[in-house]
């Protein structure tokens, strides 16, 4: 009974506290059509977390982002100059360590088979480098020997050529003069002579510079061994000096990078090899001089896309048309352009795949920026860098995967051998 007293007491007194807070609650509440003071603050609210000022409040939203956007694009363009500047100053290093980059993306798969061969891995990367340079070697060599056997015929043949447009540009629609070509050609002449000195001197330089190639070439050669045998552990060398929570993301993007690059080299190869054929059986159908020669020219020339294929194809029909005339150059252009044709509608599209698949107007800005910055070299390395930087990026910008939620033990179904 007495239990049950105090409980009934406790509830009393609850109801009561209640009642009291309620009432001093109304007491606050102001009465019906009274409205309360706002308080008034000093300073304006800041807009962004960033704003820390009323100067700053003052400036228009739009306004700051554009600054924002603006100092940090003038901090990019800084860093990417002096990043050009040094890669100028070092391009003797630079450049052979790209070549040999591509030579060994294009010598991997071979070093693979003999590794997967049982062959120990300095031998198998020595024996695909000597085999590599042997070919290159020797497709020179047979490339000079046609050229030098066959320039005097060509150079007489050249003489007559030159003597039937003279007839033509004075017989022709043109109809001028006899005074009026030797004019040209004097003038012609006159030029040479004022620009010899010039002319000299790059020869002079050109000579000069035998030192530079020679280094280069050997540098490429020791750093292309290198690439091919040790590439997996300088890579992990490289990934193991970046922060430990970027790791897995750089090696995942990088080996992807690699990936790219070696299906870009052979994939270019491969066009380039059938675009040699093509244009090839064409100068021998017409039995034009040089045929393998030009060929040849035309498979070095394919791996600077759009540009090299064109400037290959052009020599070409320009040693037709001083050999044989201009119906036989009519129909080595008609088969340069179907050639092209089939190359980049069909053989780029299918070989490349989309792996490395590049829309035209990158590709075309790539090599002309890689020509404007590095010549013939920046031509050759531009589209497989930006090849390369397209899935690096990807890749970087795609989502970790979610690590996967623990199973309970509960859950977990355990069994035991029989």
């Amino acid at each position: 009974m007495r239990q049950a007293y105090e409980t009934g007491r406790e509830s009393v007194r609850a109801a009561r506290e209640r009642q009291r807070e309620r009432a001093a609650i109304r007491a606050e509440e102001p009465a019906p059509g009274y409205l309360a003071p706002v308080p008034r603050r000093l300073d304006p609210p800041a807009e962004a977390g960033s704003t820390t000022s009323r100067d700053d409040s003052d400036v228009p939203k739009a306004l700051r982002i554009a600054a924002a956007w603006s100092w940090r694009l003038i901090v990019i363009g800084v860093v990417g100059w002096a990043l050009l500047r040094f890669m100028g100053a070092v391009r003797i290093v630079i450049v052979p360590l790209l070549v040999a980059l591509l030579l060994a993306a294009l010598l991997a798969p071979a070093v693979g088979w003999l590794l997967r061969a049982r062959f120990p891995r300095t031998l198998a990367t020595a024996l695909v480098l000597i085999s590599g340079l042997a070919a290159v070697v020797g497709t020179l060599t047979l490339v000079v020997n046609q050229f030098i056997i066959g320039l005097p015929d060509l150079s007489v043949r050249a003489a007559a050529g030159i003597g039937q447009i003279q007839d033509w540009l004075r017989d022709g629609p043109l109809g001028l003069s006899d005074g009026q070509l030797n004019r040209y050609v004097e003038a012609g002449q006159n030029w040479i002579n004022e620009n010899s000195q010039t002319l000299t001197t790059g020869a002079l330089s050109t000579a000069g510079t035998v030192v530079e190639v020679l280094t280069g070439t050997l540098l490429v050669l020791f750093a292309t061994f290198f690439f091919l045998r040790d590439g997996d552990r300088i890579w992990r060398f490289l990934v193991g000096m970046l922060p430990a929570a970027a790791r897995w993301r750089a090696d995942d993007a990088g080996r992807a990078s690699w990936l790219t690059l070696v299906a870009y080299v052979r994939a270019t190869v491969l066009v380039a090899f059938i675009d040699a054929v093509g244009i090839g059986v064409a100068l021998v159908l017409f039995d034009v001089p040089f045929a393998f020669p030009l060929a040849a020219l035309v498979f070095l020339g394919a791996f600077i896309p759009i540009v090299g294929a064109t400037l290959s194809g052009a020599v070409a029909v320009l040693v037709a048309l001083v050999d044989s005339g201009w119906v036989t150059a009519l129909a080595i252009l008609g088969a340069v352009i179907v050639v092209q044709q089939v190359e980049g509608n069909v053989l780029q599209p299918w070989i490349m795949g989309r792996a490395v698949a590049l829309h035209p107007l990158p590709v075309v800005l790539a090599v002309t920026a890689g020509v404007v910055l590095d010549g013939i070299v920046g031509a050759l390395v531009a589209v497989p860098l930006i090849a390369v930087l397209n899935t690096a990026v990807r890749r970087l910008a795609q989502r970790p995967p979610e690590p996967a939620a623990p199973v309970p033990d509960a859950v977990v179904v355990r069994s035991t051998p029989p």
